[in-house]
Order: C-alpha cells, then sequence, then structure tokens
C-alpha cells in the first residue's frame, strides 16, 4: 500500500497516463469496424436493451452477438406491449448507416460507430420468444412500472432514469436554446446529491469508511441502471475521491479527474465523442482550476455561471452554431431551482406519491418559464463552425485568464469576436448543390453576397413531420457562417423546388425573391402572402441579377404551357468557370436556348429536371459540351431518375450525383476549381 500511495501521489504517473490514453483513444477512432455481422442475416434473436415508441414506428436497441439498432413500422406496433428485457426474434434485413450528405449536420452513422452499433435492421416482423429474468431488467421494469403510473412520469424518468423520451421535442428545443439541457441529464449534481443522501444514512450505522465504500457500491448499480454513457464520469469520479480519502492519499483533485478520464476512456474510447460527456468533463476539469474563495452564494453562482458559459462555448458553437448570452442569467435561476428544489422532490415524490400533483406542477412551471424564456431571441447569437485548431488554442488562453494572467482575458474576447466576424473574412467564391433528396438547393457565395437557388421539399406521409428547411438548411448555412439569403431564387412553383420556402423565410433572413416567368400557381401565391406579411421584396420574369462583381442572367423568358418549362434557365461566369442551371426545363427549352444563345463550353451544368428523359437531349449536350455535369436527385427515389440515357448523353463529363455523391461543394480559389463531396 505504501508503494501504491507514492506511485498515486507521483504526478508525472499522471501525465503519462494521459498521454498513453489519447494515443490508444486515436487508435481506437481510425480502427476499422469489427462486426459480428456480414450483412447477409436475415433473421435476428436478441435481447431488447431500449425502447422509443414513436407515433408511426417502435426503434429498439437489441443485443444480439452484437448491439443493434431496429426500426419497425406496423400499425400493430404501437399497441405491442413491448419491454425492455424481452428476448425477441426479427425478421428483417440489415443496412449500414449512412453518414450526413450535408456538411457539418448531425452524423448518424458516426454516432452509432461510438455507441459500438454498426447496423441497422429494417424490421419486417418482430415475435417475443421469451423475457430475461436478469435481476438488471427486473429492477428496471419494476421503476418503469411504477413511474408510469405518476401523472409527472416523464420527468421521474427524466430524472431517476436518465431517460428524456417523453419529454416533447418542443420543450427540450426550449432548454437547449436556454442553456440549460445540461441540468434534465444525470450528470454530477445527480450523484452528488445521491452520494449525499447515502453517506447521510449510512453513517449513522457503519463507519465512514464503509459508509463510502458502500455508497460507491450503490453508485455503481445506480450507474448500470441509467446507462454508464450518461453517468459514468461521476460515478466514477465519486469512487476514486472515495479510494483516495479511505486510504489517505493526497493528491490534487485535478489530478484525480484526469485519472478518471484515463480511465473512462480506456475503457470507452469512443466516449470522448459523446457530447455530453465533453461538456460535463470540460467544465468540470476547468471549474477545478478556479481559485477557491469565500463568497456569497449568489455571487460564486454568477461567477460560476460566467465560467461554464465560457468554458463550453466552443462546444456550443461547434456542434450547434450558437450561444445564448442570457443563459448566464438563466442559469442563476434554473440551476439552483432543478438542483435544489425539483431534482430532490422528484425522489421524494417517488417515494410518495401523494405529492405526484405537486411535482407535476412544478415540472409544468418550469416548462412554462423555459417556454418564456425562449421567446426572448435578444441574447443568441450564431457562429461558423471552428476550427480543431481554434478550440485548442482557445482552451489555452482559458486556462491562463482562470490562474488571472494579465492580457488573457482580452484575448479571450478577442478570440470570440474573430469567430463571429470570421465569415467576412471569408473571400473564395463557391457553389454547392445540396442534398436535399427528390429536390433541387444550390447555394452561390460570390464577393460576400449570398443567392439560394430553390429550397427542395420533402413530403411528409402520416404523421411524420418534415422540416428540411429548420432542420438542415438552415443550421448548414449557420455552420458556414451564413446569416442571411440575399436572393432566393426559385427555379419554379413545384414542391419539390419551393416546398420549404415559407419555412424559410419565416426562420431565416431573406432580403428578396425571384420568381421565374408565368402565372403563379397556389404555392407561388401562398408564398407571396407570406412576403408580403413579412415586407420582403419580390420579382419575376427578370432578364439579368447583379451579384457582386458577377451576373446571373436568366435566359428563359418565354411563356410555356407548362411549370417545368417555364423554369429560370440561369447562366453566370465565377472566375472564369461558366456555370449553367436547367431547372427543370426540357428538350423544348433547350432547343430555344441552342437557336438564341450561344452556349458552347460549359464548365458545369446542373443537369435539368434531375436527370429525367424529357430534359438533356443529346443535340443539347453536344452544343453545351459541359466538363461537369451535377445532378441533384433522391436515392431510390420512384421516378427511376437519373434516366439511363440521359447518362450517355452526358458521358463526356465528369458526373456527379446527390445520391450517390451527397452535396457537392465546388470551390473556386485563385482560378482554380475544387470540388467535394460529403458522401454518405
Amino acid at each position: 500500500m505504501k508503494i501504491l500511495r507514492i506511485v498515486l501521489q507521483c504526478k508525472v504517473i499522471y501525465y503519462c497516463l494521459f498521454f498513453v490514453t489519447i494515443i490508444y483513444a486515436i487508435f481506437s477512432f481510425g480502427r476499422d469496424e469489427s462486426s459480428k455481422f456480414d450483412g447477409t442475416e436475415n433473421y435476428i434473436e436478441g435481447v431488447i436493451t431500449k425502447i422509443n415508441m414513436k407515433s408511426t414506428h417502435l426503434a429498439l436497441e437489441l443485443q444480439s452477438l452484437e448491439k443493434v439498432t431496429v426500426t419497425y413500422y406496423s400499425e400493430n406496433c404501437i399497441q405491442d406491449n413491448y419491454r425492455i428485457g424481452d428476448i425477441v426474434s426479427i425478421v428483417g434485413t440489415l443496412e449500414k448507416p449512412s453518414h450526413n450528405t450535408i456538411p457539418n449536420l448531425f452524423d448518424y452513422a458516426d454516432y452509432l460507430k461510438y455507441k459500438q452499433i454498426y447496423w441497422i435492421v429494417r424490421a419486417d416482423s418482430i415475435h417475443k420468444i421469451g423475457k430475461s429474468n436478469h435481476i438488471y431488467y427486473l429492477f428496471k421494469n419494476w421503476m418503469i412500472d411504477r413511474i408510469d403510473t405518476y401523472q409527472s412520469a416523464n420527468y421521474l424518468k427524466t430524472f431517476l432514469l436518465g431517460d428524456t423520451q417523453g419529454i416533447s421535442d418542443s420543450v427540450i428545443n426550449s432548454y437547449q436554446y436556454n442553456g440549460i439541457s445540461h441540468l434534465f441529464s444525470i450528470s454530477g449534481m445527480h450523484i452528488t446529491l445521491l452520494s449525499s443522501i447515502f453517506l447521510f444514512l449510512l453513517k449513522r450505522i457503519f463507519s465512514m469508511n464503509f459508509s463510502r465504500i458502500f455508497s460507491c457500491i450503490l453508485l455503481f448499480f445506480y450507474m448500470l441502471l441509467v446507462g454508464c454513457s450518461s453517468s459514468i464520469r461521476a460515478v466514477i469520479f465519486f469512487i476514486l475521491l472515495t479510494f483516495y480519502k479511505c486510504f489517505h492519499i493526497k493528491m490534487s483533485t485535478s489530478y484525480i479527474f484526469l485519472l478518471m478520464i484515463c480511465l473512462v476512456t480506456l475503457y470507452r474510447p469512443f466516449i470522448l465523442m459523446d457530447v455530453g460527456f465533453q461538456y460535463s468533463s470540460i467544465i468540470s476539469f476547468y471549474l477545478l482550476q478556479m481559485k477557491k474563495e469565500e463568497q456569497r452564494f449568489w455571487k460564486k453562482l454568477f461567477i460560476t455561471s460566467i465560467f461554464s458559459f465560457l468554458i463550453s462555448f466552443p462546444i456550443s458553437v461547434y456542434y450547434f452554431y450558437q450561444v445564448n448570452f442570457l443563459s448566464v442569467f438563466y442559469n442563476l435561476f434554473f440551476v439552483p431551482v432543478v438542483s435544489t428544489l425539483i431534482f430532490p422532490f422528484s425522489l421524494i415524490t417517488f417515494l410518495f406519491p401523494c405529492l405526484d400533483p405537486f411535482f407535476c406542477w412544478m415540472t409544468k412551471l418550469i416548462e412554462n418559464i423555459s417556454w418564456f424564456c425562449s421567446t426572448i431571441s435578444i441574447g443568441v447569437v450564431h457562429f461558423m463552425r471552428p476550427s480543431l485548431i481554434f478550440i485548442i488554442i482557445y482552451y489555452l488562453i482559458l486556462f491562463f485568464v482562470l490562474k488571472n494572467k494579465k492580457y488573457c482575458k482580452m484575448i479571450l474576447a478577442f478570440l470570440i469576436l474573430f469567430l463571429y466576424c470570421a465569415p467576412i473574412l471569408v473571400v473564395s467564391d463557391r457553389v454547392m448543390m445540396i442534398d436535399v433528396g427528390q429536390g433541387d438547393c444550390f447555394l452561390i457565395q460570390s464577393k460576400r453576397k449570398t443567392v439560394l437557388m430553390d429550397t427542395g421539399g420533402k413530403f411528409a406521409f402520416g404523421t411524420t413531420k418534415t422540416d428540411l428547411a429548420k432542420d438542415q438548411l438552415i443550421p448548414f448555412f449557420h455552420s458556414i457562417g451564413i446569416t442571411k439569403i440575399d436572393y432566393l431564387i426559385l427555379s419554379h412553383g413545384d414542391y419539390d423546388h419551393m416546398g420549404e420556402a415559407i419555412n424559410l423565410v419565416n426562420n431565416f433572413k431573406v432580403e428578396k425573391v425571384i420568381f421565374n416567368c408565368g402565372e403563379f400557381n397556389d404555392l407561388e401565391q401562398d408564398l407571396i402572402k407570406v412576403l408580403d406579411m413579412m415586407k420582403i421584396s419580390y420579382y419575376s420574369c427578370i432578364k439579368e441579377l447583379n451579384i457582386g462583381d458577377n451576373k446571373l442572367y436568366f435566359l428563359n423568358n418565354k411563356i410555356y404551357d407548362n411549370e417545368n418549362d417555364n423554369s429560370n434557365v440561369i447562366y453566370t461566369e465565377i472566375n472564369s468557370y461558366k456555370f449553367m442551371f436547367m431547372g427543370d426545363a426540357g428538350v423544348e427549352v433547350e432547343e430555344d436556348l441552342i437557336e438564341k444563345y450561344n452556349l458552347r463550353d460549359i464548365d458545369i451544368l446542373k443537369v435539368g429536371h434531375h436527370g429525367s428523359k424529357t430534359s438533356s437531349s443529346k443535340t443539347f449536350i453536344d452544343e453545351i459540351n459541359p466538363k461537369f455535369s451535377i445532378i441533384s436527385v433522391g436515392k431510390n427515389n420512384r421516378y427511376g431518375h437519373p434516366n439511363d440515357n440521359v447518362l450517355d448523353n452526358l458521358e463526356g463529363s465528369k458526373i456527379y450525383r446527390t445520391d450517390q455523391d451527397g452535396s457537392v461543394m465546388l470551390k473556386i480559389k485563385k482560378n482554380k476549381l475544387e470540388i467535394e463531396t460529403c458522401t454518405p
């Protein structure tokens, strides 16, 4: 024990272990996936470990040969009483999860990989074949059954089991918007309170050391109950602190915390990619570096809130591209209320059901206050996604700020200001075909002007809500530093081209809107009503548009007898590269364009009508002779786009298509074209 005490008091050991841990984590990230399935299986048996009941389908996590996620669409799936611990057989197909096809957005494949899930099972049928008698499932199901009898079941599951599925997405979004969502996940706050309760009760019966050890055992089982990922950091840290106290090993809390990070990472290296783990670990580590001074409660809380905000800032802007500066003040209210009132009362309510109505009222009050705060937008500031180098520099400077180094506060403020102004410094021109499925959406940035051609539009099936603008387009725009659209150009009035226009103008700043020639259809008229209400200028059937030093030429001013042929056809040159966007224009329009204009040697052609056989005739393609052809088309679409004959016509050019390549970025730097894809 003496040797162990000497080793654990040697600071060099901690640095060496941290270095080894980082090397191991990097190796783990780069290692190929090792699945026990080969993908040809159509029958799987396993134990249900997690259930998420959606309105249209059932989502399960299943422990089979390895962990898999299961999706089951069925009219009867909602009525079926599946529970964790059920042993089920599944008939279906295995699919590899897809990566994000729009840069910087949530990557589902990586998310599953970090959970060591390599396959999605599309279930055709699910049958119960047994039930696990493991004490873990029996106890957890008992808790769930008990909680389900409460009015406040959603919040009891949140605070006691770390399960937020019962809380609506809109409420969760309001918590995230206000910067208080961390209060509703299993964290150090919960573990600290539980450990205090355990110690308070046990030390009245047993010795202090025994009470500490027994408390560690209870917390360990609680960690297993709620899922290791959500609580492992706080529990392991408490266990290590207990170990050091029991054996009288003197060591700074910061080094014990570093040891905890190393142990957790060596056990589960992918936990480093968990956003919740990043938030809690970095905030906790930096708060440990703060000088401990005697201060009044509210002053200490305010200072802690400010530093917590600064510590979490790079993570927030990296993943969410925005921060709410008012969250510093919101935490002054929500942190003490949730930590000293709501969470403790959830434990009491679980034991005494008669208090359920009052606890339900408390949680509704918290929701309403959060709703009200989320309507205040003056504190929300959007930032483009920072680089990893920026984040490292930021945290180094912040470390010196906590150590009260001179000028570091000013440097930190400059870094935040620099990130906010960074989009102004981006001078390269770029054109991007954004993957919106079976539809069109093209982004042009030139001389700090932003043009969006079409918005895409995904149809909603059943009760499934599709919000392409709010969930994908707007977050992507923020991630690359776009805060407004100077011109929204709609090629024509079909839903797959302008279906998200109203959502976009309602939730994002749009300066002007350009329509095509011809009469306005119902979709266009609905949009015009919104534009009039919001006093956004709009035009139709124009001939050219100035974008900085460039011009967009609208070549199709003739009125045809169908919406597709009335599409805006746009030609532009950006740094001597010729671009042509065909909308859904057909062969008749192509013939008129050849007759009217000299359109030879186009560098980049946006292929008309998603590669339909009604467009891109051989005569037209031979005439314009494109070097690159880009096709916006949905994966496995029911129209059979792109047509094989069209692909044959385009064989002289390099073809990029969103169903295979995802979004396609064309950057022009120093008159050189660079093409990047976001492959699924």
